[in-house]
């Protein structure tokens, strides 16, 4: 009976330990990086029953101590202290059959945006970039799928505009008082086994063609210690706004999956959910260097 419990815990753990391992291959594989949303957990269990698995115990330790320093690495992002830029943006996927828009309308009036970057707009809730256009006259709007769209408000002038259609994303070019940028609103299809890795793959050419400095926030549908949003934030020249905060409930678990990026990082929080199943987020980033 205990060589069978050892060696259930033997097998369960090399299973573990290859999940473990696999959360880091995101460049090899895009099934890494669905791993790496789980990489928490994991690394937890891992830690917990290789305690109690027959193997040497400096294995046993040596295997536990790696998953600490992997759970430790990310929990510390919490507390990374972020400067607070002078341009402020406001990210939120509305949920497409929310309709509590007076509700949403009111925080975006509170915060005092200048761009804010919407996902899941619907018929349902279609009504709030109308109830916005007094403030945020410069609106852009692309299908995403037939009834649900992605959408970028500025309350600055604009002139350019990219719509891709069907692999949510839309952008305007926003005359600034201190210069034009780009600001996008996108919406990140589910990893693998799903098409986020040839969503990104069609995007990020036209981003990176751009001449002006962009901003992009949005639902990524992708934890930021992946290789998926680690090369995202490289080839856009970007860096994701801070500190690490939980943003929607996935997969049975909280995850911080909604993100804003932009060239100099900047200090983000949390916004209330207000009938979607996300948080807002309220970035205040650094697009152009002092």
């Amino acid at each position: 009976m205990v060589r069978v419990r050892s060696t259930i815990v033997s097998s369960v753990a090399v299973l573990l330990g290859a999940a473990f391992l696999g959360s880091f291959a995101g460049s090899a594989h895009p099934i890494g990086d669905s791993l790496a949303i789980f990489r928490v957990p994991i690394a937890l269990t891992l830690a917990l029953l290789v305690i109690w698995s027959p193997w040497p115990a400096k294995l046993r330790w040596s295997v536990s101590v790696i998953c600490l320093a992997a759970m430790g690495h990310i929990a510390a992002q919490k507390y990374v202290s972020h400067p607070k830029g002078p341009i402020t943006i406001y990210q939120k996927n509305l949920r497409f059959e929310n309709d509590q828009v007076d509700l949403i309308a009111a925080d975006i009036d509170a915060a005092q945006p200048d761009i804010v970057a919407l996902q899941e707009l619907t018929s349902r809730n279609a009504a709030l970039v109308r109830m916005l256009r007094g403030d945020y006259p410069h609106q852009a709007s692309c299908a995403l799928v037939e009834w649900a769209r992605v959408a970028i408000l500025s309350r600055w002038p604009v002139e350019g505009e990219i719509c891709i259609e069907g692999q949510g994303l839309v952008g305007v070019q926003v005359m600034s008082p201190d210069g034009p940028f780009w600001a996008f609103s996108l919406h990140g299809f589910l990893p693998w086994p799903y098409d986020q890795t040839e969503q990104l793959e069609l995007i990020l050419p036209i981003i990176e063609d751009l001449e002006e400095p962009v901003v992009i926030a949005g639902d990524f549908n992708m934890v930021p210690w992946s290789y998926t949003l680690r090369e995202f934030a490289h080839r856009t020249n970007t860096t994701r706004t801070g500190p690490l905060f939980s943003t929607s409930r996935r997969y049975g678990a909280r995850l911080p999956i909604d993100h804003v990026f932009a060239p100099g990082g900047g200090q983000a929080e949390a916004r209330p959910v207000l009938g979607s199943t996300h948080t807002g987020v309220l970035a205040n980033v650094f697009v152009f260097e002092p």
